[in-house]
């Protein structure tokens, strides 16, 4: 989704069903999926409560939406990887590494949505953890294909690391406990991808 810096200016040029969800990107980032109601989301995208009902069945609906969104984010990530480092996977493992030290200044501020959307609705039956879930299911394959294509000596358990790095570096720089958390990052995957075969 489109960056809302310059939102004022681009509200009303914006499809109703992008204004919405734009609206609730805002504003679950901001302030939490709980405590936004659909009419802050509707006021937030200059329409009704009812004109998001008929794009959105329920609120769970379109947080389910903006979750599906922010993980397409990801894998367009692992994509360009693959793209942009063809049959070189430490390059592509690398690449993503460095996908979340880009992302890590945004993330200071309000988190990771994934997480945050995690703390805030538990019950794992909800559409929002399922889509959470498929996604880091997904996430996890990908990586560990790629740990496999390094010749990694146990590609599930190297993948595993990176995620833990990966995620722990996120919610370092949220909570700001880890000062150069990219750099150090970077060198703790560069170490897991480097050893000894």
């Amino acid at each position: 989704m489109a960056s809302t810096a310059s939102r004022p200016g681009r509200v009303a040029k914006l499809p109703p069903r992008e204004r919405i969800l734009d609206a609730a990107e805002e504003l679950f980032q901001d302030e939490g999926i709980q405590r936004v109601s659909v009419q802050a989301i509707a006021e937030r995208a200059e329409t009704t409560k009812m004109a998001i009902y008929r794009h959105f069945e329920t609120k769970d609906a379109l947080v389910a939406e903006w979750l599906r969104i922010v993980a397409a984010d990801y894998q367009a990530a692992f994509d360009r990887a693959e793209t942009d480092h063809p049959d070189r996977p430490r390059e592509q493992i690398l690449a993503l590494a460095r996908f979340i030290v880009e992302g890590l200044p945004a993330i200071s501020h309000r988190g990771c949505s994934f997480i945050n959307s995690i703390a805030e609705l538990p019950d794992r039956s909800h559409p929002a953890r399922q889509v959470i879930e498929e996604h880091k299911a997904r996430q996890t394959r990908r990586l560990t294909g790629m740990c496999a294509a390094a010749e990694l000596p146990d590609p599930e358990q190297a993948a595993a690391e990176i995620t833990f790095l990966l995620e722990g570096a996120q919610v370092s720089a949220q909570n700001g406990s880890i000062d150069q958390a990219g750099d150090r990052l970077m060198r703790a995957v560069e170490r897991i991808i480097d050893q000894p075969r």
